[in-house]
Parts: structure tokens; sequence; C-alpha cells
């Protein structure tokens, strides 16, 4: 075990930043699957959706900005030709 107290503390903030970054990432993948399980009908509040959360992953660092564009791009173009149809 660690004996400073700036160990300790960085090892106490690690711990709560991967519990912050588990969460976010899980909010991720549960919004990736329901934005490709969703309804014709309800599709484009299902990429709102994901987007919001995968921005907001982004603006928190939690994922890089062009992970989290690349998401959004490769999610859209796969549900691009069920929508127009």
């Amino acid at each position: 075990m660690a004996k400073h107290l700036s160990v300790k503390k960085r090892h106490r903030q690690s711990l709560v930043h991967r519990a912050r970054n588990r969460a976010a990432k899980s909010r991720i993948r549960l919004a990736i699957r329901q934005a490709s399980t969703a309804e014709t009908s309800s599709r484009p509040s299902a990429l709102r959706d994901l987007a919001s959360v995968v921005d907001r992953a982004a603006a928190q660092k939690v994922i890089h900005r062009n992970k989290a564009a690349r998401i959004k791009s490769r999610l859209s173009r796969r549900l691009a030709p069920a929508k127009s149809q």
C-alpha cells in the first residue's frame, strides 16, 4: 500500500474517475443498442439521444471527440437505408 498522502489521494481520485468513466461508457453502449433496435418511427429520436450521450462523454473526456464522431457517423449510416425505404 502507498505511504505518501498524495499517492493515496491520487488512488482515491482514480477510483472515482474509473467509476465515472465506466458508467459513461455503459450509457454509450446502451444508447447504441437502443438506437440500432429502435422501430422505424422512433429512429430519429433514438439517434438524437445517442448523439447527446456520445457528445456528453466526449465533452467529459471519457472518449475522444473523433471516436464520438465515428460512433454517430457509423450508426446513422447504418440506419439511413432503413430510413429511406
